[in-house]
Parts: C-alpha cells; sequence; structure tokens
C-alpha cells in the first residue's frame, strides 16, 4: 500500500500533546504511560524544528566505544532505538523523540561510530564502518543498558543498522521502521554498474574513493554536508541554526577515517577485520526479515527515489506496509517527524 500521509489531519490535536511530549523530553523515570497504547492518529502534526536539544548527552561504555546518546520517555517503557544516517546526526530525531517519549516509550537515539560524542576506547582499534561493526557497535550498547530487545527505527546507514539485526538477531528486535526498505549491502552486487543517472547521484562514492576526495572532505566536511543535505531533500527548507547544531557531530575526531571507509568498504577498495567475515558473509547472501515492519520512502528524496516498496518485497518474510510520504526528501524523520513517529507507534502495536 502507498499509505500516502496527509498530516494535515492531525492539526487539531497539536497544542495539547507537544506540550506533553516537551514536558517530559530528556527526561527518564517520568509519570508512568502506557507504553505504546496512544494510537498514531493521536499524534499532533508539529512542525518540524519545534525541538531544538536533547538536553544532557549520556555516555557509556559499549564494545569498542564509549557512546553518547540521548534518552526520553519513562524508564520502564517500551525501548524504542533511533538510529541517524550520514551526513546527519542525532537530531534527526529530535523531534520524533519527544513524540514518541509522550506515547510511553523510552527512547534511546546513539551518535553512531565516528560522530558526536561517540569515541573509540583505544587509539589503537582500527577505524572501521564496515556494516557489521557499526551494527555491533547496536548490540553492545543494548548489552550496556540492559535492553534484551527494543523497536528499532532508522534511516540511511541507521536504516541498513537495523535491518542487519532484525536479520541477523531477530531475538533483539521486536519490529522495525526502515526509510528506503532494504539496505543490507551485497560487496559483490555493488561492483556492477548502474544507470548514469543512478551512478550520479552517488558521485560522492567516487569522490571518496581517491585521497584528494579524502583530503577535500576533511577540509570542507561541513560545506560538503550542506551540499549534500539539499540534493537529498530539495524541499526540506532548513535553517542555519539547524544545519549547525547536526555540523557540531562532524567535529569528532574519528569522522573523516569512519565516513571514507564506510564508502570504500562498499566498493571494494578497503578491506574490513576478519573477525567479521562470517557475518558478512551471511550478510552478502541477503537475509530475510522477519520482524513486523513499516517501509517509507520520501517522494522527494533526492538520493533514493521513492517507490512502492515491491522491489525488496520478497525480503520481508513477516507483516509489512509500505507508506510513501509526500513533500519529503532523505531526512524523513527530520522533515516529516509525525510520519516517522505514527510508524514506530504502529509498527510497535
Amino acid at each position: 500500500m502507498s499509505g500516502n500521509v496527509n498530516q494535515q489531519r492531525r492539526r487539531l490535536f497539536g497544542v495539547a500533546a507537544v506540550g506533553i511530549a516537551a514536558s517530559q523530553f530528556g527526561l527518564t523515570g517520568s509519570a508512568r504511560a502506557q507504553s505504546g497504547s496512544r494510537k498514531a492518529a493521536d499524534l499532533p502534526a508539529i512542525r518540524p524544528g519545534t525541538h531544538t536539544s536533547f538536553g544532557a548527552i549520556r555516555q557509556v561504555d559499549a564494545g569498542v566505544l564509549n557512546v553518547g546518546y540521548a534518552e526520553a520517555g519513562p524508564a520502564d517503557g517500551r525501548v524504542v532505538i533511533l538510529l541517524h544516517g550520514w551526513p546527519y546526526d542525532i537530531h534527526s530525531f529530535v523531534d520524533v523523540a519527544p513524540l514518541l517519549a509522550s506515547a510511553g516509550f523510552r527512547v534511546i537515539v546513539p551518535h553512531l561510530r565516528g560522530h558526536g560524542t561517540t569515541r573509540f576506547l583505544s587509539g589503537e582499534t582500527f577505524r572501521n564502518a564496515q556494516q557489521s561493526a557499526v551494527a555491533l557497535d547496536i548490540i553492545a550498547l543494548m548489552d550496556a543498558l540492559n535492553i534484551r530487545k527494543a523497536i528499532l527505527a532508522g534511516y540511511d546507514w541507521g536504516a541498513r543498522t537495523a535491518n542487519i539485526i532484525a536479520a541477523l538477531w531477530p531475538e533483539r528486535c521486536v519490529a522495525m521502521v526502515s526509510v528506503n526498505g532494504y539496505l543490507i549491502n551485497n560487496r559483490e552486487r555493488n561492483k556492477l554498474p548502474l544507470p548514469p543517472k543512478v551512478e550520479h547521484g552517488w558521485w560522492y562514492q567516487f569522490y571518496f574513493a581517491t585521497e584528494r576526495g579524502r583530503a577535500g572532505y576533511e577540509a570542507n566536511r561541513r560545506e560538503f554536508a550542506d551540499l549534500i543535505w539539499k540534493a537529498n531533500s530539495p524541499k526540506w527548507a532548513f535553517d542555519q541554526a539547524t544545519f549547525d547544531r547536526t555540523a557540531a557531530s562532524f567535529d569528532n575526531p574519528d569522522y573523516i577515517s569512519i565516513v571514507i571507509h564506510n564508502y570504500r568498504w562498499r566498493l571494494g577498495l578497503a578491506e574490513g577485520e576478519t573477525r567479521y567475515d562470517e557475518l558478512e558473509a551471511r550478510l552478502a547472501q541477503g537475509p530475510v526479515i522477519a520482524v513486523p515492519t513499516i517501509t517509507l520512502d520520501g517522494d522527494s528524496d533526492g538520493v533514493a527515489p521513492a517507490t512502492d516498496g515491491t522491489s525488496y518485497a520478497r525480503m520481508f518474510s513477516g507483516k509489512r506496509k509500505h507508506r510513501i510520504i509526500n513533500g519529503v526528501g532523505h531526512n524523513l524523520p527530520q522533515e516529516a517527524p509525525t510520519a516517522f513517529a505514527d510508524a514506530v507507534i504502529e509498527v510497535a502495536g
């Protein structure tokens, strides 16, 4: 189903519900709420950018990292982990998190490796960004926070990470929301050429394959992100303050190394670590995802054009719905926070 979301239908719910969300935002152990009991249609269609801060960022040692993460909602609520993409950060969920917190969920929003306040525990650790390593970071975070299982929701790198956990460790994933569908990488398939129009959209992967590209990205990381944001989301009228809040995450000392390795690894131009070989072999086979899932596309996505979801339907064996969100680009949760939160609440049910 296309499920085009008419966000105007929820305007009447706005003021009261946003007040509740704002009062709980950044807090845990607040007044008890029925986790996930609110219907999706009860959420307000808040204006993107209503919230600008997560409050205090927490830190926890998890695996090879000290992970920085935001938390909102009651400590005993059903857990939702929100996973950001590139070149973005946790602020993609700055409006989604309070909506979910007001619905009774415990919301965890981590900085992925190389972003924000997340740091490697050792200077000797290889700065690896292959897909299985990033997914295991989230498993380690769940273990560190004593979270047995969670609803996972994300886009871009975050959607891929959620896909991998849902496919390989379904006992840790209750349900999933995935922007752009099934994103697990197969490096052999990535070697195949694509139509010129599609290749043009991935121009930065070829740039990053060169040392000139690495040096250029190091010197111009903010200008680069601004360019990508505008190309990926041509209808998103973000302001400078919104961009600057996220751009601060690019000052992480490992940011450039992580991004460059991620894209070179995908194209087979950089190696990962042998300890992940078995996982990558399983992922290359295209494991089917059985957990309940809602897949989303923005109809104005400049890098991953919206589809009806049928091309990857065989990769989902469980209950799945697909929706196209009107007027929205690649950074779907920040551009359409109510639609994204709606999907999380519905799939949790």
